[in-house]
């Protein structure tokens, strides 16, 4: 892999960039107090804003890193974060990266994180030349399923009783799109 970091990314809507200290409060008001954004991920929605603030500080912390890639989504029309979207795992033997995201409840169902996500791929097949590129959601999370979709990754089977998020252990869809796979796409 040809690490790049975390660097600034934009598309129409979207500018994907590091997270600052600043962006501590708007992060709990629109996703990490929310129970509702984390029912089916792998964390517990935040009791305070400190609880925010100590994972964005370990963001920034890793940002010297060329091998982290922990992007925050900011709405242009409203000059604000309101999600995240990140490498969550990383095989560097196999070029593979895991991706994983969260969005303010109040900015679901508009293609945002469709669009975020298809940035990504793109800087990571293109620019950083990774070979795969996947992802997983509890099948009782459909509308994750469809992200990945959109995205054009494949869906390549469940694994029962995978992985462990809010709802206890659960089935894990896995989705993924292979670097020969985009190229052809985008030819």
């Amino acid at each position: 892999m040809n690490h790049k970091g975390t660097v600034k990314l934009c598309t129409e809507r979207l500018i994907l960039r590091r997270f600052e200290a600043s962006d501590v409060e708007i992060a709990y008001k629109n996703w990490t107090s929310d129970r509702e954004v984390t029912k089916y991920l792998t964390w517990k929605a935040h009791n305070s804003a400190s609880e925010t603030q100590d994972v964005i500080s370990s963001w920034i912390n890793n940002y010297n890193k060329e091998n982290f890639y922990q992007w925050a989504i900011e709405l242009k029309e409203i000059d604000e974060v309101i999600g995240t979207i990140s490498v969550v795992n990383m095989n560097e033997k196999v070029n593979k990266v895991h991706i994983g995201y969260a969005i303010g409840r109040k900015f679901w169902n508009r293609g945002i994180v469709t669009e975020a996500f298809k940035r990504i791929i793109k800087f990571l097949f293109e620019e950083v030349e990774v070979n795969r590129i996947e992802s997983q959601f509890d099948p009782n999370n459909p509308a994750s399923g469809k992200v990945m979709e959109n995205c054009g990754l494949k869906f390549e089977g469940i694994l029962r009783d995978y992985d462990y998020n809010n709802q206890g252990v659960v089935d894990a869809s896995m989705h993924a799109i292979l670097k020969n796979e985009y190229f052809i796409k985008i030819k």
